[in-house]
């Protein structure tokens, strides 16, 4: 592998893009390159970084090392030695292929930003020992991940992770009425949560919250508004998803210029911008203390009421923020005598002082080139658009359609063409309007600022300003790479805890491309997790030739390109699964699969979801019961209608488990001739044990104690 640089030229400027390549021979002997990993713009010292770890991973790759495998016809010689286990190789089956890495990584962030800890300390395991904090890391990793609804995370993606792995645990984390329950126990430690960020990235990235950037965002609801409760948040307003039809939340975001959030909230759907920034300005005084710190917002959010409340507080709170283009107008002439100054190259301002302001008149020469090749480009389109559709002879209705039409696709340039349409007919006569042209061409790339920072430099007041994208880095992450919406809860509780598990998740997001972006500013979180999630883990079934079995948890080597990057984070894998060696098992998940069993409950009218997991082993006295600890415990009968067709008999073992014996296998103690429900009870009536001692079965139950299994109630 080698790092190949792309030079491109771009408004009379040069960037040089980097990339690491990996050359591979075909089989005609042909040598094609691939693209591994694009790093973007860097600079020397990460380039000599990246080339020194290529260099290392190449001089390993060479080596490589040889294990001795040992089948049940070549060692005759030690056949008599007890530590020695025969293997039947030819039955080796790989069995549930999962997905790890990407897992694994999310796993890593979580315990870096300490969440761990904090969530093991307010989310205790219940009375019956429900893991509250390992379920929400479960929905947080399939938030970053692969997002969807929490009935696909139980049905589909559980299964094909390995997070039941990575946390010690079963599939009862994915279980569908904890998945939910667990929304209902998050929103109380929202405050907590955004101190302890807020430490964890001082910490980490050495970062300071001076400047705090704000702005909005809303999510719809494709319901029918009328069956919204009255006093929900869900309502409609001003949508920035162009969807006014559905009802909607607003969410307020603060973050630092890292993009680092620091606070949130979720608010009406038909709430004002102008009327939420009080309420953030409390907050974050509230939860953080009064210090001196700097909002940046964008127009339309801060109200002259409340800018004069941030001028006079104490200490007073620093503001920037853009004005409308009326305010523009008001100043432009009182503006066209100040001079121009450079801020930096390629922007220059003009400042003008007034009632305790200072006005901050930005001209950028690259927002010049990219508006006006917007506008231009918009103006050739509808140019030659109206020219077709003058040529047409169609009803004044359908030309009525089309102008419309192409009034939506070009909506700039729209504005800056004089259409008059002919009353009768589809005729219509159009041209430039120029005095327009030259206002919108004077504006082009230029923006007003208004600040009480009176004495920073305007090069920093601008720098602020555009950091604002951060903000919208923000949303765009949350609702493309983390999909926020579609929301399917209907609760109001759930809904925001919905969408505090989607702010855990950016959390996790953001920490990563931090990470990321210290190695090469090309790097994304999302390719990161993508790379990752080629790691997948697997298990080895080998066969013994005494019945038993070995069994290796294996997650797959990761390709040299990942093993570069994990280098590169500094991230260390963990030690592969010690091997298992049991008695022969029984294929749990076919069992479940294949005796999913639902019966109906007459004396309740409604059905009862039977859940029962068994393991079979090679004698009798092996037998066992694998329980559901989780579920609600009700006893249950075990009869011939069951479905367990592919057993012949039940035995108790004790009060809390049970056997089955296999076709062709002997009886052993403990044997039942029938089991049984009692009509009016839910409890399984005492059956008549026979006592048949077989030779071979070690296992003594206690007599006449009930049959007892689990069920799921839903």
């Amino acid at each position: 592998m080698f790092l190949r640089q792309t030079r491109r030229k771009k408004d009379g400027k040069t960037h040089t893009y980097w990339n690491i390549v990996e050359n591979k021979r075909l089989d005609g002997g042909r040598v094609v390159q691939r693209h591994v990993l694009y790093l973007g713009e860097i600079n020397s010292s990460q380039a000599a970084a990246w080339r020194k770890a290529i260099e290392v991973l190449d001089e390993d790759a060479g080596r490589a090392r040889t294990l001795a495998l040992f089948p049940e016809d070549r060692c005759d010689a030690v056949a008599d030695d007890a530590s020695v286990v025969r293997l039947r190789l030819s039955d080796l089956r790989l069995c549930r292929p999962r997905q790890w890495g990407a897992c694994w990584l999310a796993g890593q962030v979580w315990r870096e930003l300490g969440l761990d800890r904090f969530w093991a300390d307010r989310l205790p395991p219940s009375r019956k020992g429900t893991r509250w904090d390992q379920i929400l890391q479960v929905l947080v990793s399939y938030r970053l991940i692969a997002p969807g609804s929490e009935w696909k995370l139980h049905r589909d993606w559980f299964g094909r992770s390995a997070m039941a792995d990575l946390l010690g645990a079963d599939f009862g984390l994915a279980e569908t009425h904890k998945l939910y329950a667990c929304h209902d126990r998050l929103l109380r430690h929202k405050e907590a949560l955004f101190s302890h960020l807020v430490e964890r990235w001082r910490t980490l990235f050495n970062v300071d919250f001076d400047v705090l950037l704000y702005d909005l965002t809303s999510t719809y609801f494709e319901i029918n508004a009328s069956d919204v409760p009255e006093g929900d948040k869900r309502r409609h307003g001003y949508s920035r998803d162009k969807r006014p039809d559905c009802p909607q939340v607003v969410v307020g975001l603060v973050v630092t210029p890292e993009g680092l959030p620091l606070a949130y909230e979720v608010l009406a759907g038909n709430t004002a911008d102008s009327g939420t920034l009080r309420i953030f300005l409390g907050k974050i005084e509230k939860q953080y203390g009064k210090a001196r710190r700097i909002w940046v917002m964008d127009r339309g959010i801060p109200t002259e009421e409340v800018l004069a409340e941030m001028r006079g507080s104490d200490p007073p709170v620093r503001y920037l923020v853009g004005t409308p283009k009326g305010r523009l107008t008001r100043l432009e002439k009182h503006l066209l005598d100040k001079p121009w100054q450079t801020a930096r190259d390629g922007v220059q301002v003009k400042l003008l002082a007034e009632d305790g302001e200072l006005y901050v008149f930005a001209q950028s020469a690259d927002r010049v080139a990219k508006e006006r090749a917007m506008r231009r480009r918009q103006m050739k389109w509808l140019w030659k658009r109206l020219r077709q559709l003058a040529a047409m002879e169609i009803s004044r209705e359908e030309m009525l359609m089309k102008l419309g039409a192409a009034r939506s696709r070009a909506p700039t340039g729209w504005r800056l063409v004089e259409i008059e349409m002919d009353k009768e007919s589809s005729m219509f006569v159009y041209s430039l309007n120029r005095r327009k042209l030259r206002v919108v061409r004077r504006r082009e790339g230029r923006y007003l600022l208004r600040t009480n920072l009176t004495g920073n430099d305007p090069a920093l007041l601008w720098q602020y300003y555009i950091q604002l994208v951060a903000v919208e880095e923000a949303f765009k992450n949350l609702k493309g790479d983390l999909s926020i919406r579609p929301i399917f809860h209907k609760d109001e509780g759930r809904i925001e805890a919905h969408i505090f598990i989607a702010f855990l998740a950016y959390c996790l997001h953001v920490t990563l491309q931090r990470r990321l972006h210290a190695l090469a500013p090309g790097l994304t979180a999302r390719s990161a997790l993508e790379k990752f999630a080629a790691v997948q883990m697997i298990d080895v079934h080998l066969p013994t030739t005494d019945g038993r079995e070995l069994v290796l948890t294996r997650y797959t080597q990761p390709d040299p390109e990942l093993q570069l990057l994990i280098g590169q984070l500094k991230l260390r894998l963990p030690p592969q699964p010690p091997p298992k060696i049991t008695s022969t098992t029984l294929n749990v998940g076919n069992l479940v699969e294949s005796h999913l069993l639902v019966v109906s409950n007459r004396y309740h009218n409604r059905p009862l979801l039977c859940f029962v997991y068994v393991g079979l082993k090679q004698n009798c006295e092996a037998l066992q019961l694998f329980r559901i600890s989780e579920l609600h415990e009700l006893h249950f009968a075990l009869s011939n209608g069951c479905g367990i067709n592919r057993f012949r008999e039940a035995r108790v073992v004790n009060n809390t488990g049970w056997r089955l014996t296999p076709p062709g296998r002997p009886r052993c103690d403990g044997l039942f001739q029938n089991v049984g429900c009692d009509r009016d009870s839910s409890t399984c009536r005492h059956v008549k044990p026979i006592h048949a001692q077989e030779p071979g079965c070690q296992s003594h139950p206690t007599p006449g104690s009930p049959f007892q299994a689990f069920v799921h109630q839903p």
